[in-house]
Formats: C-alpha cells, sequence, structure tokens
C-alpha cells in the first residue's frame, strides 16, 4: 500500500530520484528508479504498526526567519538553510577537524582516506558559532564539536571556551576517547573550560565489535577514558553504532554497563550504521537496523521489561516545551524537539536493584507516569498560560502542582523515588540543577537513525534539527552533509596532506 511520495537519492551517483514509500508484508519501504542504475527498494522501517504510532506525533513546523542561502531549487539541491526547511537548529556541529587518531571503516570523515587536510582555522570555527546563535527566532542553544577526531587538535580546550562565551548553553565533543584515556588532565581541562558532555564512541563491552568497527580492540581505552572523566566530574553519553550482526546482539549488555556506571554516564545514544557509500547495494539489507528492529532487540534482550510501546519520537515531548516556554511568557517554545517523527525514539528508564536474583529490574518511566496524559496536560496549561500571560501564571501552577502527581502511579515507581517532586521541579525551576536530579535515578536510552542514499527521505530532511555549520555561512541537515554536501565542503577548504 502506498503511504507517500517523496524524492531521494540515487545510491551510485547521488542524483535526486522521485521515491515512494509503501507499505507490505508488515514492514515499510522506500522505491526509486534512477535511469542509469536502475530500481532500488530498501528498507525504511521495519514494523508498519510502529511507523503509524510515530506518525500520532507529527511534530510542529517552526521555520528560520533568516534563511542561510536564497531558495532558488528543490529540496535537497540548495541546502544551507533555505526557507523550505521547516525547524531551527537545536543541535549543531562543526567538524573542527578531518584528522584522526584511527581509521574506522563506518566513519563519516577520515583525512587519511580523504587525502586532504580540512581544519578550519579559529577564526573560522567562531564564525560558524555566531552563524549558529543568529538564528531567529531561535539562537542554537548546544553545540557539538565532531571530525576526524576533535581532540587531535591541540586548542580542543579553547574552542569548548570559545562555545561558552559565544551563548551555547550545552557543548559537547564526539569523541573516540583515546585522547581522553591516554592524557588525564584532558578531561579536567576540559571540564573547567564549560564541556558539558563527552559523546563517546562505544560498540560493545567485548573487543569483538571494535576490531570490526574500528579495527583495533579499544576496550581498554574506552573503560580509561570513562575512568578519567568520572575523576573530572564530566558526565558521558555512550554512542554505539550498530550493526547486525556485529555488536547488535550486546544492545543489553551496553544498557546494563551504562547503569552499572550511572554516576557519570547519563544516557546511551544507540545509531544504526547509515551506509554512505562505503556497501555495496545487495550487502545493506543484510546489515540494516531500523528503529522497530532496534527496539524489538531492547524488549527481547531485557526479558520484556523494557518494551516497544514504551519508545516515543522525540516530537512527543513537544509539550513539554510549550508548557516551559508558556511559563517564561513566551507564546512559541525557544527551543523544541520537533524533528520528524520517523527520525529517532527514546525513553528514560530507571533500575532497581534486586538482591539474590541475578538480574535487576529495567522500569521504563511510561510503567509508573501516564506520559501521553501527561503530555495533554501540559499541552491544556500552555494553552491558559499562553490565553491569560502573567495573571494565569500563579493559578496554573496551582492546579499543575495538584493534578500532576495524580499521573504518577507510585506503587509502580523504584523505591525511594518522589518522580511526581522531581518533575515538577523540573517543570518549574527549568534548571540544569533540576534536570539532573531527574537524571541521576533515569537512563536515557535513545535511537537515533540517520539516512543514507538508500532509505533518504526529504520530508525527514526538511524537518531536521541537526546541522552542521560550514565555513562557507551555510548550515546543513546532518543527513545531506554526509549524504550529498560532505565531500565538496571539505574540498572548498582544504589543503594537501603534508607526506
Amino acid at each position: 500500500m502506498k503511504i507517500k511520495d517523496t524524492k531521494s537519492l540515487c545510491p551510485d551517483c547521488g542524483e535526486p530520484l522521485s521515491a515512494e514509500v509503501f507499505d507490505e508484508n508488515g514492514k515499510v519501504f522506500i522505491k526509486k528508479t534512477c535511469e542509469e542504475h536502475g530500481e532500488f527498494i530498501n528498507t525504511y522501517w521495519g514494523d508498519d504498526d510502529l511507523y503509524y504510532r510515530a506518525d500520532n506525533y507529527i511534530p510542529s513546523v517552526a521555520s528560520v526567519e533568516n534563511p542561510c542561502v536564497e531558495d532558488n531549487a528543490s529540496c535537497p539541491d540548495n541546502c544551507g538553510l533555505c526557507s523550505k526547511h521547516e525547524t531551527s537548529t537545536v543541535l549543531g556541529l562543526i567538524d573542527v577537524t578531518n584528522r584522526c587518531n584511527l581509521r574506522c571503516p563506518v566513519c563519516f570523515a577520515n583525512a587519511a582516506a580523504a587525502g586532504y587536510l580540512c581544519e578550519p582555522s579559529q577564526d573560522e570555527i567562531r564564525q560558524m558559532l555566531k552563524n549558529l546563535r543568529n538564528l531567529k527566532p531561535s539562537p542554537t542553544p548546544a553545540i557539538q564539536y565532531a571530525g576526524g577526531e576533535p581532540t587531535v587538535r591541540k586548542d580542543i580546550v579553547e574552542l569548548i571556551a570559545m562555545a561558552k562565551g559565544e551563548g551555547f548553553t550545552h557543548v559537547q565533543i564526539a569523541t573516540n576517547g583515546i585522547r581522553l584515556a591516554k592524557r588525564e588532565h584532558l578531561a579536567r581541562d576540559l571540564k573547567e573550560a564549560g564541556l558539558n558532555t563527552v559523546y563517546l564512541a562505544f560498540d560493545g563491552v567485548t573487543p569483538e565489535p571494535y576490531i570490526n568497527n574500528r579495527g583495533k580492540d579499544l576496550l581498554p581505552f574506552k573503560l580509561e577514558a570513562i575512568e578519567n572523566c568520572r575523576k573530572a566530574g564530566l558526565g558521558i553519553v555512550l554512542v554505539p553504532t550498530l550493526i547486525k550482526g556485529v555488536n547488535d546482539h550486546q544492545i543489553g549488555d551496553i544498557i546494563k554497563f551504562a547503569f552499572d556506571n550511572n554516576d557519570i554516564v547519563y544516557g546511551v545514544n544507540f545509531q544504526p550504521v547509515s551506509f554512505s557509500g562505503r556497501t555495496p547495494a545487495d550487502q545493506v539489507e543484510a546489515q540494516r537496523i531500523t528503529i522497530p528492529d532496534f527496539v524489538q532487540i531492547i524488549e527481547d534482550q531485557t526479558n520484556g521489561q523494557v518494551k516497544t510501546t514504551d519508545f516515543y519520537p522525540p516530537s512527543a515531548v513537544e509539550p513539554v516545551a510549550r508548557f516551559i516556554s508558556a511559563l517564561d511568557g513566551d507564546d512559541k517554545p525557544k527551543v523544541t524537539l520537533n524533528c520528524h517523527q520517523h527520525c529517532g525514539v527514546g525513553t528514560y528508564v530507571f533500575r532497581e536493584k534486586t538482591e539474590g536474583s541475578g538480574r535487576d529490574n529495567l522500569i521504563p518511566i511510561t510503567h509508573f507516569v501516564d506520559v501521553e496524559d501527561l503530555f495533554e496536560k501540559l499541552d491544556g496549561y500552555a494553552d491558559k498560560l499562553i490565553e491569560g500571560k502573567f495573571g494565569a501564571r500563579k493559578r496554573v501552577l496551582a492546579s499543575a502542582t495538584k493534578s500532576l502527581p495524580k499521573l504518577v502511579h507510585t506503587g509502580r515507581a523504584p523505591e525511594n523515588l518522589d518522580i511526581a517532586k522531581i518533575l515538577l521541579n523540573v517543570f518549574t525551576k527549568r534548571s540544569y540543577d533540576a534536570l539532573g536530579e531527574f537524571s541521576k535515578d533515569a537512563m536515557l536510552i535513545s535511537c537515533m537513525h540517520f539516512m543514507d542514499p538508500f532509505n533518504f527521505d526529504t520530508d525527514r530532511v526538511k524537518k531536521c534539527v541537526i546541522h552542521y555549520a560550514t565555513p562557507d555561512g551555510r548550515i546543513i541537515p546532518f543527513c545531506t552533509m554526509n549524504s550529498i554536501y560532505r565531500q565538496s565542503v571539505e574540498k572548498k577548504f582544504s589543503k594537501p596532506l603534508k607526506k
């Protein structure tokens, strides 16, 4: 059954193609035909019921008021952002180098493989930061330095301080952790400069996934990097790159590892591998893991404690942002996770340790909080605040304080967890401290499935909220950057590698 028409890419030549997304035998596929390279049919989502469930959370549209490029071509031929884009930038990315101390076959960027060096100057990076902060009406709140490997730059600590100085409230780096492991002081220096989170590549709890994905056993470096971050009090999100048959059998073990280190690990963001030109077309389906595949694996490997239906797309939490913004007197949220409903999923999970059973209880927040009722109530409170302005604030807060605790089933919640009080603090205090109080007991388990030319869909591109800033002033959605623009951008601002 046909679901929609969209535009995609030819995996061989990269040309934009008309495409059809359709439902067949319980799965969702995307189909397109290139005159030169023939027909391609690839899995879009591995379960149609979950696909349609996500459609209950279609996000709002909040375009930027000051696009970076003129709207003179069809999507995706004119990224940068243009007026067709339907979201602003929630997380900005800057590739501070394409140098790396590894040569991973699953990586998006690598100077040794490319044959050239692309490393923007501090002045160029500062301008890219400014471009992200100058977006209207919502300056980008969070920035991630990526690469390559950002810690190979000698000035990475200065770059962190620069981002804080430009007004970003959240600063993180995507890293393989090798230098964090080898240089104990680096984590401390980064923390003191203002780094909030280490986005640590973490493919498994045994050597094998690293040998396959990264070319060598990196697990000892990961453990040492975590220990050095612990000493510095620098928070970590684990980022496993998932490949079917390589490390999908370790998803449950990775979650357990995260909980065992939850004094410093705040979440796990699983990323199914994106096939950006390095995998033959006839091998893609054998290695593909879609979001429904991921959540089913979670259910299986947690013995049903965390179910597929415990996960929601990020757009589901828009009422939270809307309510908090209304409390501050704003009609529209400054920041909201209004990415496409099929880009990712997530949930918060709590762990209750049990003595003698050999198995701890994992309790998703959805088991003791009526989250859908919560979202509905917050939306209603936001309406009242917007309609009544400041005069309604005291009345709405009083009502929320009374009604929100009723949505919590304390008998199902982990022991010694006053979740109602914590949630009220998060909503009303709206601070890192309040969020930290929640996060210290909860583990965010999420999955973001970035697109490649095989499953590329311009509908998702238009609602992307993770964008690269580039030295030429453009701000490019993540999946178009890595599927279309990376090579041209890097070559434009590169120089030959020194032999």
